[in-house]
């Protein structure tokens, strides 16, 4: 361009011809068709709780949803994506024994829009959301169907199922305390059966059913840490969940609920919520951890900090689980009423010193299966351990970066040695510290 053209031209091509000049447009796609947006991959996981359709897309898209009745169906109209084979190949990723999706399809609705109908086993509540890119996955366009009437987790409980789990959807309004009488549920949550344990001296010890809830790390879009040999953190913390599970179950007084019993996504502060309503006297969250270094390794034991956190590796660790939203995928647009409850006085002196006491039990037990990577209870501001009046904590099984002991993780008989070493130390925990009764605080569910 000659000095002194005006900047508008800044993107035409200037000609001279014959001492006059030439100035025409050239635009920057011209011969080319615009590439659409494609769907890279579609993931499905369906659960008790709810059911989640995920695509993962290379692009932003434009889409649009609504329901229909007789028969019920979910709705989504996608502008300006192109119709692939994965689109085309919906219909065989959906599990005949999906707890709410029937059928799922896709086709070309009009010129540049691609309809996906969810056909559906009973009433839901859908919502559709976007998630921006987060580790590994692209943009994600996210369809979750909850059931209108979820399982009641207290009734699960009561009735001594295997698979009481909490259901992940919350009720429209908060219960308070002073509304249990309304609640029937919660009235015999209250008269639950009593076993009494007595030690030599024949003084009781605990007098009352314990309700631990177990927490498998990640789950569903969010695998957690990945080993070197292909192991999936959330596949792991789910096997050793289950088999704890299972023992805390045989043991007299005590009962556990799971936060999740299959491959789905639950919200850190939803964890929370469903150990509060089942009034649970303790929760810990099971995980195995990842470091940079293969050749780190040993078990730990995290729980909550008031005043940061207790090493740097603890502080680490904390912002890469605090992250599991951002990849497990929460919709931040969906109206949360427990969200500011649920983290209300989230440093409350008594409930971390009772983890911190009930941290050091389990550390003691976990040393006598695998090496400790550090001999003390380590603390730091895990979004997952702040329930203000439940003692929380955190159990790193082992190292799944590390080789060895990705292979011990995924050994049974390993698997078992830790579900042992952690009831241990419960059962230590509550013989010391016999849990009082139910607190009379108000539900957030």
């Amino acid at each position: 361009m000659s000095k002194g053209a005006h900047p508008s031209l800044g993107r035409r091509k200037l000609l001279r011809y014959a001492g006059a000049s030439l100035i025409f447009s050239v635009s920057p796609l011209a011969g080319a068709a615009t590439k659409l947006p494609s769907v890279l991959a579609v993931r499905i996981w369906p659960a008790a709780d709810y059911t989640r359709v995920t695509l993962e897309h290379d692009a932003p898209l434009k889409y649009t949803h609504f329901t229909v009745e007789n028969p019920d169906r979910l709705v989504v109209d996608i502008e300006g994506v192109e119709f692939n084979s994965i689109l085309d190949s919906l219909a065989r990723k959906v599990a005949t024994d999906d707890p709410y999706i029937k059928l799922l399809r896709a086709g070309r609705f009009k010129p540049g829009v691609v309809r996906l109908v969810m056909e559906l086993k009973t009433k839901v509540v859908p919502q559709v959301f976007e998630l921006k890119p987060a580790g590994e996955y692209g943009h994600r366009l996210v369809l979750d169907v909850y059931p209108v009437n979820p399982p009641d987790p207290m009734m699960a409980l009561l009735e001594g199922r295997q698979d009481a789990v909490v259901p992940f959807k919350p009720d429209p309004e908060p219960a308070l305390a002073e509304n249990k009488g309304s609640d029937p549920a919660a009235r015999s949550i209250e008269k639950a059966p009593e076993v009494h344990t007595s030690n030599k001296s024949g003084k009781p010890i605990v007098d009352r059913l314990i309700t631990v809830t177990l927490d498998p790390g990640h789950g569903g879009e969010d695998p957690g840490a990945v080993g070197k040999g292909g192991s999936y953190e959330k596949n792991v913390t789910l096997a050793v969940a289950k088999r704890l599970k299972a023992r805390i179950d045989a043991e007299p007084n005590m009962r556990a609920v799971l936060t999740r019993d299959s491959d789905f996504f639950v919200p850190l502060q939803m964890r929370v919520q469903k150990a509060r309503r089942v009034q649970s006297d303790l929760f810990l969250s099971i995980h195995a951890d990842a470091w940079i270094k293969p050749d780190a390794r040993g078990s730990s034991v995290f729980v909550l900090s008031e005043r940061g956190a207790s090493s740097t590796q603890a502080r680490l660790l904390a912002q890469r689980e605090n992250d599991a939203d951002l990849v497990g995928g929460v919709n931040l647009g969906a109206k949360d009423l427990f969200l500011a409850k649920t983290l209300l006085d989230l440093s409350q002196t008594a409930t971390i010193n009772d983890s911190l006491k009930v941290g050091k039990y389990l550390l003691g037990e976990l040393g006598g299966v695998n090496t400790l990577h550090k001999n003390n209870v380590e603390q730091a501001s895990f979004a997952v351990l702040k329930a203000p009046d439940i003692p929380s904590a955190l159990i790193e099984t082992a190292f799944i970066s590390n080789p060895d002991e990705e292979r011990r993780l995924n050994d049974d008989a390993y698997q078992d040695k830790l579900a042992e070493a952690i009831v241990r130390g419960v059962r230590q925990y509550f013989i010391k510290h016999p849990p009082g009764p139910k607190a009379k605080l108000a539900s957030l569910g």
